[in-house]
């Protein structure tokens, strides 16, 4: 029974995780190898992690370079990442790729804000989800005699509590971000 409230708050946690590796993309007006996490690049037909194939460092608050393992691939590091959204301009000197981080403008903030709002709306459903799931698991067992209808009532709202725990978490990483792009 307890392993229904566990599993949910485990799912509850990865998902939290997942929104923050996905909000470590969105572009602010600060340089940060992580904007490059998705980032793939053609290395001999297999498309792979930028982070495998070149060393991403940031020298200055508003400066990436980037420095390829085999200087062969920086045409291919350049197209992947003009392909990319980040709407970066790289320019190389036949050894090291250098892009430089523009200041964002007010209505590129505005518009990553409502992306970053977006992101965390798809990620409260998923919470919900999780707790739909879970109180579907509970109602099996009490349907098929494991769980008493007070037993069931107490766990639905222990997954009610983690839920909402969990959504104000979502709340909170989402007031950062939106922090975080309007400076």
């Amino acid at each position: 029974m307890a392993e229904v409230q566990e599993l949910c708050v485990e799912k509850m946690t990865k998902t939290i995780s997942a929104l923050k590796d996905e909000y470590n993309t969105i572009r602010t007006g600060r340089a940060s190898t992580t904007l490059f996490d998705k980032v793939k690049v053609d290395y001999y037909g297999e498309k792979t992690p930028l982070s495998q194939v070149a060393t991403v460092s940031i020298p200055e608050a508003r400066m990436v370079v980037i420095q390829p393992w085999d200087k062969t691939l920086i045409t291919e590091i350049e197209k992947a990442i003009l392909k990319s959204e980040l709407g970066l301009n790289p320019s190389n000197d036949g050894k090291v790729i250098r892009i430089s981080i523009p200041p964002l403008t007010a209505d590129r903030r505005k518009e990553l804000v409502k992306q970053a709002k977006n992101i965390a709306e798809q990620y409260r459903v998923s919470i919900r989800n999780i707790r739909r799931d879970g109180n579907d698991e509970l109602k099996k067992l009490q349907k098929d005699g494991t769980l008493t209808e007070d037993d069931l009532k107490t766990k639905e709202d222990e997954l009610q509590k983690s839920t909402d725990k969990f959504i104000q978490e979502i709340n909170k990483i989402f007031e950062e971000k939106e922090k975080e792009i309007m400076d």
